[in-house]
């Protein structure tokens, strides 16, 4: 049974989601049917309750450095109102999970976030370049990750001395991700007219990038990013505004498992299925996202990875397959050559809403990951016949 349950539980089950159990979260999993709001996705706009990942508020003199050396991409870089993919890693340079890196608007103390975003609205009226004090970041793990990443990041600054405080603030934030090719109009309905921002200052960031915005009448933390492959938005906000913002997008509402199809779809990496550091280790090199390590920075497992690289790569690489005959790929299925000879295996599958095809992802030989290269995937105890495809699978 699921421990802990989004702020907004009651309000979907009222509209007769369905629940799963995802990293000790009980999430919907679907409001309609997963093939209903993928489509919505990829030709109108949805919204998801993203409330089940982590929210860990770093600040202080030292919080830049503290964050520089957990994360694999160069923290350094980032002005307030900048986010950037990173992964984090041990010392062998197996990744611990996957993470967003936000730069909140200086001065926010750890522990206050998001209940110190109206006074920042209020203080700023958006310019993020306003705000002083000493640096401030919010960083987002994945579902059950919190607590981890929280004694990680204590433990590293205890034992290096630095000045940052450090706050588990999971519980203080909802999170809702607006997607879809109509994102933007959903967003300036949102916006209203009430809005602490002119509606350009949102609609028109970046991919990465942030800003305080008033949404449904509620002080948030809005980005330009997202986990689907199309345009929209992630909204961040008090837990205990999080109706008042749901509500204001007018919105098919989605659940996890076209959550899942959209990324597939994407190539976008799972924590706890495409990499665990249990089940399925691996470096950032071989989950396909090398675009994330800064080898010039002095994170933990820098080395390692810097020797893999040196030595020429990894020698299993993350892809995709296509069936080419009928059945669905699924986890833990193994990839042959065609001629029973294992050259791999798949961490997830799914048949395509948007293609009505089979694909899969997963890890095979370097000599084999070659985009169109023919090669089986054994389902069910049959070779089926497949193709290598380099995600994405849709042109996005």
């Amino acid at each position: 049974m699921s421990e802990r349950t989004p702020p907004l539980h009651g309000v979907h089950e009222a509209r007769g989601a369905t629940f799963t159990d995802f990293g000790g979260w009980g999430m919907p999993v679907e409001f309609d049917s997963i093939r209903e709001e993928h489509a919505a996705v990829r030709e109108a706009v949805g919204a998801f309750d993203v409330s089940h990942m982590g929210e860990l508020e770093v600040s202080g003199p030292d919080a830049t450095t503290l964050m520089d050396r957990l994360t694999t991409n160069d923290v350094t870089a980032l002005e307030p109102g900048d986010s950037q993919y990173a992964a984090i890693t041990n010392e062998e340079g197996v990744m611990l999970d996957d993470t967003v890196v936000y730069r909140l608007p200086d001065g926010v103390e750890a522990g206050s976030g998001a209940a110190s975003l109206s006074d920042l609205v209020d203080g700023t009226d958006g310019d993020l370049d306003a705000t002083t004090g000493e640096p401030a970041y919010l960083l987002v793990p994945n579902a059950g990750h919190d607590g981890e990443m929280t004694d990680r990041w204590v433990d590293h600054r205890d034992d290096h001395g630095l000045d940052a405080a450090v706050a588990n603030a999971t519980d203080d934030w909802a999170m809702f991700a607006i997607q879809g090719p109509e994102a933007v109009d959903a967003m300036e309905e949102a916006l209203g007219d009430d809005a602490s921002v002119p509606p350009e200052a949102v609609t028109g960031l970046s991919k990465f990038q942030a800003t305080l915005a008033t949404v449904g009448g509620v002080a948030t933390w809005t980005a330009r990013t997202g986990y689907t492959g199309e345009d929209g938005f992630e909204v961040m906000c008090p837990a205990t505004d999080a109706e008042a913002v749901w509500s204001a997008f007018d919105v098919q509402p989605c659940g996890l498992g076209a959550r899942d199809t959209l990324r597939t779809e994407m190539g976008y990496l799972l924590s706890g299925q495409d990499f665990d550091p249990e089940s399925e280790p691996r470096t950032p090199y071989e989950a396909g996202i090398g675009f994330v390590v800064d080898l010039d920075t002095e994170f933990v497992g820098r080395d390692a990875l810097a020797a893999e690289r040196d030595a020429g790569g990894p020698d299993e690489e993350f892809t995709g397959v296509r069936l080419l005959e009928r059945g669905v790929p699924r986890n833990g299925y193994a990839v042959t050559d065609g001629d029973l000879t294992r050259i791999g295996h798949l961490t997830s599958g799914t048949m395509s809403p948007t293609l009505d095809e089979p694909i899969g992802l997963g890890y095979l030989h370097a000599d084999h990951a070659e985009p169109g290269t023919e090669v089986s995937v054994v389902v069910r105890g049959d070779e089926k016949r497949a193709e290598v495809v380099a995600p994405p699978f849709l042109d996005r």
